[in-house]
This record gives structure tokens, sequence and C-alpha cells, in this order.
């Protein structure tokens, strides 16, 4: 999709990949051609066409750190349950 859209950064991609997630590719598509214009448009000149306003960089680092803390937490889940075991039914590393 970068190839029709401007995306110059981090946050860019993160909105690029939320607007597909929640709009879809083709409205998406859809959306650029109806801007009809020589330059690839901005994301957010398509938010503002599509009347949908895309989450925040704070809205997005709040996502991602309760993603990192899920997986943290199933690690330390599956850590905790090998240490439960014993070393006798740990398997040697070899």
């Amino acid at each position: 999709m970068e190839h029709l859209i401007r995306v110059q950064n981090d946050y860019d991609r993160q909105v690029l990949a939320w607007l597909r997630g929640r709009i879809g590719d083709a409205a998406l598509q859809s959306a650029v051609h109806r801007l009809a214009s020589p330059r690839k448009p901005y994301l957010s000149t398509i938010c503002r066409s599509l009347g949908i306003r895309p989450p925040s960089r704070r809205q997005f680092a709040a996502e991602t750190a309760r993603m990192h803390r899920t997986v943290g937490d199933s690690y330390l889940a599956r850590i905790r349950e090998i240490l439960a075991r014993g070393p006798a039914q740990v398997a040697p590393h070899r």
C-alpha cells in the first residue's frame, strides 16, 4: 500500500496498518483514487477524506506496551512452569 500513499515514519506505518485493518485495502485504494493527485497523498489527507481520526501516537504506544506485557507474561508463566517441575524433569541442553 506504501506505493500509493506517502508513508514517512513509524507512526505513519502504524496508522496505515490500523487503517487497512479498519476499512480494508479495497476501500483504502478507492479513497486514494478519489483524491486523484499526481503525487502520493498523505495519510492525514486520506483520513480526513474518509472522516476517520486515527489513534494518537500515545494510543499506539500504549497498545504496544500492552502487547509486550502479554508476551512477557506468557514467557514468565512458561519459565515458572519449567522451574516448578524441578531439575530432574528438565531436559538437558545439548
